[in-house]
């Protein structure tokens, strides 16, 4: 009996051709790579550099007297952050902002996203242009054309409320963060609502006429058809609201020009522009950097929760 062995085969050298077409497609890649690595990975792995490091004064005398250096301290920022009581009442403002502001936009661009998708709206681009229109102005711009709205002085909104025997102060310490919640909503529902389109649009055909003939009137279409389709597109919009909804910088930042109530800490974000700046700590970019890191593992951790919880009552 003779035993027969096998060989693996042997493996198929390419072509030259296709050795070519890959490094033709790498070529391609690498603009992109190069300004990946130059505008998103450079700056995480700086920041998380700098976050071990304060500016400390050399020299003699009771202020150093000398230049300013870096001095590693360790994790001594990061113990900065954590035990600051401006950084936690920061972070107790956003996450109620969060909590107002993320639910009743996705809300919003869910039911823009559904009536245009239904037969009840003609001339469909100029509604979604329309409604897209307020995401294209810078979040700045926006912040500012808002500013505007709000003052007493000058509003045409305060001012015609006014006239109705309506006062309201925009800019009120128990008020001034849903006006903030207002320019957020004003600007990114029209991008949720084109996530929420897109997912509407690929729903197959056959299962409305399907429902259809089963005798579904359009409101059961909507609500047992469309809105089980649409709970991948409403996960991510969540997802990325959650994000950047927890980076409240802009909204603040500007709104403090007119209203001297919002503190350099309002938020976590403005607390760490304004360290960098040294507003708040003379120790350089090092204390900024660390509260940035921490946002960012505070905002990672909430998108995981949320898309976890959501896992769970889609497997319920």
């Amino acid at each position: 009996m003779t035993a027969h062995t096998t060989t693996a085969p042997a493996r198929r050298r390419r072509s030259p051709a296709a050795r070519r077409e890959e490094r033709t497609g790498w070529l391609f890649m690498l603009p992109f790579v190069l300004l990946f690595l130059l505008v998103f990975i450079v700056p995480i792995g700086y920041a998380i550099y700098s976050s071990f490091f304060q500016q400390v004064a050399t020299g003699g005398g009771a202020y150093g007297g000398g230049e300013l250096v870096n001095r590693f301290v360790g994790l001594e920022n990061f113990r900065y952050v954590v035990t600051s009581g401006e950084f936690w009442a920061g972070m107790g403002r956003v996450l109620l902002y969060t909590v107002i502001q993320v639910p009743l936009m996705i809300v919003a661009a869910l039911v823009l996203a559904m009536l245009i998708d239904s037969f009840v709206v003609k001339h469909v681009s100029g509604f979604r242009l329309g409604y897209f229109l307020p995401y294209a102005i810078p979040g700045v711009i926006a912040s500012i054309i808002w500013v505007y709205l709000y003052n007493g002085q000058i509003s045409p909104i305060v001012k015609g409320l006014a006239a109705l025997g309506v006062n309201v102060d925009f800019f009120a310490s128990n008020v001034v963060l849903g006006s903030m919640v207002n320019i957020t909503t004003w600007t990114f529902t029209g991008y949720n609502m084109l996530i929420f389109l897109s997912a509407l649009q690929a729903i197959p055909h056959e299962l409305y006429e399907a429902a259809r003939i089963d005798g579904a009137n359009g409101w059961q279409v909507a609500m047992k058809v469309k809105l089980p389709n649409v709970r991948g597109a409403a996960l991510l919009a969540m997802l990325l609201s959650i994000v950047g909804t927890i980076q409240l910088f802009n909204e603040p930042q500007v709104m403090q020009t007119a209203d001297p109530g919002i503190s350099y800490s309002y938020t976590p974000m403005m607390m760490a522009f304004n360290t960098s700046r040294g507003f708040l700590t003379p120790k350089g970019d090092g204390p900024a950097s660390a509260i940035a890191i921490v946002m960012a593992v505070i905002a990672g951790l909430l998108a995981m929760a949320y898309a976890f919880v959501e896992r769970k009552v889609s497997e319920s």
